[in-house]
């Protein structure tokens, strides 16, 4: 039952990444980080004095970051770069494109400040479109954590992951759900209640609000399915089509816009094998502004309400 998921505090995902990143260097001495003027919003002041010879301080030059990334690979060495989402991505996916995905290259791009919850900087530094141009990426594997532990947890996996991947998390204190003891898999996808009504699918901080909204929507006596989606790529296409056949009809719920992210890769699942009513909450086409991050997930629609809303237009189009 969702009512027994509860928040155990509240900590910002960026700090998972700076925990697990010392955590699994301490293990492995091939793990490097690199970071473009941006060591403490990336939370990397520990990692700094622990490792300060495994460190890269390349400046604000994101396209150098990659490239020095992308070579150090061939040493053996297993670099993290690390910048806001906008910058590790937009900016440089040329570089990432040619010397990372191009190359197979064994470079893990790290990106904080993600989505609308960047907030006040506005919509220069927010990016809503970096889980679409790195899916793309033929190779690339796409993980975007919910909270604080699940995202120490992928900090860490990844490390043993052979091959790029984006990992995509966040600025602001955020509920703390899920288990400090839980292994993270890549491309597993994590249910977190069954039900036959509807199905919400959700990525990142949003995993919370559907969390929320299936409460809801269980003391209206519906049954819903609510599973995070933490890996966009390698999708779980398995777990996908085995809650749609139950369900019938889903909603997909993320901080980003719904063009080209986890609403385009379920609709794409479910067309490919098993086509039901999708409803999609994310941003609409749209860039952001500047805001506090809550004022921005109201405006923008992406609140417990719109989840609830979109729940009951997918319910009502799967009923006709």
């Amino acid at each position: 039952m969702l009512k027994e998921i509860q928040s155990t505090g509240q900590k910002d995902t960026r700090s998972g990444f700076g925990d697990g990143i010392v955590e699994v260097a301490r293990k492995n001495p091939n793990i490097v980080a690199l970071t473009a003027d941006l060591a403490g919003s990336l939370k990397l002041n520990q990692f700094i004095k622990e490792f300060p010879d495994r460190f890269v301080q390349v400046g604000i030059a994101e396209a150098n970051m990659i490239g020095i990334a992308a070579g150090l690979t061939i040493g053996g060495k297993i670099p993290y770069t690390t910048t806001f989402a906008n910058f590790s991505t937009g900016r440089v996916y040329d570089q990432i494109r040619q010397s990372v995905a191009y190359s197979g290259k064994n470079v893990k791009i790290c990106a904080s400040h993600a989505g609308l919850t960047l907030g006040e900087d506005g919509a220069t530094h927010q990016i809503l479109e970096d889980i679409g141009l790195m899916k793309m990426l033929p190779g690339m594997t796409v993980i975007v954590p919910c909270d604080y532990n699940q995202t120490k947890a992928a900090t860490i996996t990844i490390a043993d992951h052979e091959g790029p991947v984006y990992l995509r998390f966040g600025r602001p204190s955020w509920p703390i759900f899920t288990s400090a003891t839980e292994p993270f898999k890549i491309g597993k996808a994590q249910k977190f209640s069954d039900g036959t009504d509807v199905s919400i699918f959700a990525c990142g901080h949003m995993v919370w609000k559907a969390i929320e909204a299936g409460k809801v929507l269980e003391e209206k006596g519906i049954k819903v399915e609510v599973i995070n989606i933490h890996t966009i790529k390698p999708l779980d296409t398995a777990a996908v089509i085995a809650s749609l056949k139950k369900t019938k009809c889903a909603v997909t719920v993320e901080e980003h816009n719904i063009i080209g992210g986890l609403g385009d890769a379920i609709a794409h699942a479910a067309a490919a094998e098993f086509p039901v009513p999708i409803e999609m909450v994310g941003t609409k086409d749209t860039f952001g502004e500047s805001g506090t991050p809550t004022q921005l997930l109201t405006k923008y629609g992406l609140d417990t309400p719109n989840i609830l809303e979109a729940v009951e237009k997918v319910m009502a189009r799967k009923n006709q």
